[in-house]
């Protein structure tokens, strides 16, 4: 009896690499991504280290998998969200942002 489990990365933007493997129970997520390859595929991946995430949830690399599960490794962000959220939200100015961004000519502002 096998579990099947899914390998994805993502080493950029748009580009998603998936494997699916055939394992035995008690697998953790270390063991399924040495057996997944990707260190042949991607030398510069540290996977020891990397954060991993089973279905969007974080977690450790001694987690046992179940059946149809999706292993995900993680790249770290370059540009923390909040940062980025407020550089945005400089250059755009705040009267072309929000809920009140379009108006009707000569209506009221905030309607």
């Amino acid at each position: 009896m096998f579990i099947e489990v899914t390998v994805a990365y993502s080493p950029a933007a748009r580009e998603v690499y998936e494997i699916v493997l055939q394992l035995p129970p008690e697998t953790t997520v270390a063991q399924a991504l040495q057996l997944s390859g990707l260190q042949g595929r991607y030398p510069d991946l540290d996977w020891t280290a990397a954060t991993v995430g089973i279905w969007g949830r974080k977690a450790g690399q001694d987690q046992r998998l179940r059946d149809k599960d999706r292993v995900e490794i993680y790249r770290p962000l370059r540009v923390d969200p909040k940062v980025a959220r407020r550089e945005r939200f400089a250059r755009q100015g705040a009267r072309t942002t929000g809920l009140f961004a379009w108006q009707r000519p000569g209506a009221k502002t905030g309607y």
